[in-house]
């Protein structure tokens, strides 16, 4: 653990950097951020970045805890940092408490990550707000990446029959079984994405802990007793979406029509769930998935912009 203590008027300000949270800050910060998605409507920090705030150290990821009136003092502002990519800058994801903003402390933060990166560094601004584009701005950020969320209604719309590939067979996950074999196909399958490609056993065992999980919304398509491709489904009750959460084939099982197969597949088992509507994320420039997923009714509902270091 370090410490970097940060003059501000009236307040002295404390930023630490930890390379695990105890329970009592991981519960602040998980407050911290749920009045942020209240005042934002969206997430400050991603699916991946809140499942890291527990379980202990995870090696490359490191969490800034931003507080006012000294170290024991009201959170303020968080931001997690993550190095494990042997290629691409380190990753961050940073929040600050709706009711403290205008007054540096995402400057503050953007400072540190640029300086624990070594100026090299990638940030997500979830939803893209004017406010995260200035500050990418004044950090000297330039825009890297469009993540695109797009939606379609599952009501009043016919989904067609799926038709699989010659000798393909569909089947739902089973925990503890297909566990090795589904994550050398999605390393496979997203070998050319950061995040995606580089899911661990342990990432894996966090979302089958998640109250979400549900293996019968979890497709696999085999071929002679091979995974060849799979379309993992989530539901969100709250918010009634139904989500292709992730959509994976092999690269030798590539342009068969298996993909868009089983993304129907998924989607008609979302419609019979009740769920009015369904989601996905994609990247802008992925023109191909993009394309089918607009065949399929999906428009774009709102996007994410990852800025990062000139390199």
């Amino acid at each position: 653990m370090t410490s970097d203590d940060i003059a501000q008027p009236g307040r002295p300000r404390s930023l630490r950097t930890y390379a695990a949270l105890s329970p009592e800050q991981t519960e602040a910060v998980l407050a911290l951020l749920a009045e942020a998605a209240r005042a934002d409507g969206q997430q400050a920090v991603s699916e991946q970045g809140r499942l890291q705030l527990r379980g202990g150290e995870r090696e490359g990821v490191s969490h800034l805890l931003l507080s006012v009136d000294g170290e024991d003092g009201e959170l303020v502002g968080y931001a997690q940092l993550e190095d494990t990519d042997p290629v691409e800058p380190p990753a961050a994801e940073l929040v600050v408490h709706p009711s403290h903003r205008g007054r540096g402390h995402g400057r503050a933060l953007g400072a540190a990550l640029l300086a624990a990166s070594g100026k090299r560094l990638r940030v997500w601004a979830h939803g893209g707000h004017s406010a995260a584009r200035h500050l990418a701005q004044v950090l000297g950020l330039t825009l890297f990446r469009e993540l695109r969320q797009m939606r379609r209604p599952l009501t009043g719309f016919e989904l067609p029959d799926p038709v699989l590939p010659e000798g393909v067979t569909v089947r739902t996950f089973v925990p503890g079984q297909d566990d090795a074999a589904w994550l050398a196909v999605n390393a496979a399958a997203f070998a050319h994405h950061p995040e995606q490609g580089s899911l661990t056993q342990r990432d894996l065992d966090d979302r089958k802990a998640e109250p979400w999980f549900d293996p019968e919304g979890f497709f696999l398509a085999e071929r002679e007793g091979r995974i060849v491709g799979f379309h993992w489904t989530k539901v969100h009750e709250a918010e009634g979406l139904g989500e292709v959460y992730v959509l994976g084939v092999s690269p030798d099982a590539q342009g068969g029509g298996l993909g868009k197969s089983l993304t129907t597949i998924g989607l008609r088992y979302l419609a019979g769930k009740g769920l009015p509507t369904a989601m996905l994320y994609v990247d802008a420039d992925n023109k191909a998935a993009v394309s089918v997923y607009e065949r399929l009714g999906f428009v774009t509902h709102e996007t994410d912009l990852m800025y990062r270091t000139e390199t």
